[in-house]
């Protein structure tokens, strides 16, 4: 089991950065691969970025290279999202991820940007 514990969200207006970070605990050694996604109202859960537990390779979605940038600090078990530019459409709720042979989520941060 993996347990997950974000933090970081809030209010931002548009141009304006954010860090978003996730605590991992319980079977840390077992993680493939950390990473964020986010839901907007009425819209799908999207991908937004992925750091792989070995090597640290990283992806990102087309609407966030060049904005957002994922790191982990291994020492703290913590994957972070730094998030500059912030566009309103990058609101939503943004969910941790940890990928062993199955997924675990975390609880999920709300981040506004205002126009």
């Amino acid at each position: 089991q993996v347990q997950l514990v974000e933090s970081g969200g809030g209010l931002v207006q548009a141009g304006g950065s954010l860090r978003l970070s996730c605590a991992a605990s319980g079977s840390i050694f077992s993680i493939n691969a950390m990473g964020w996604y986010r839901q907007a109202p009425g819209k799908q859960r999207e991908l937004v970025a992925v750091i792989t537990s070995s090597g640290g390779s990283t992806n990102y979605a087309e609407s966030v290279k060049g904005r957002f940038t994922i790191f982990g600090d291994n020492a703290k078990n913590t994957v972070y999202l730094q998030m500059d530019s912030l566009k309103p459409e990058d609101t939503a709720t943004y969910y941790c991820y940890a990928k062993t042979y199955r997924q675990y989520w975390g609880q999920g941060t709300q981040v506004t940007v205002s126009s």
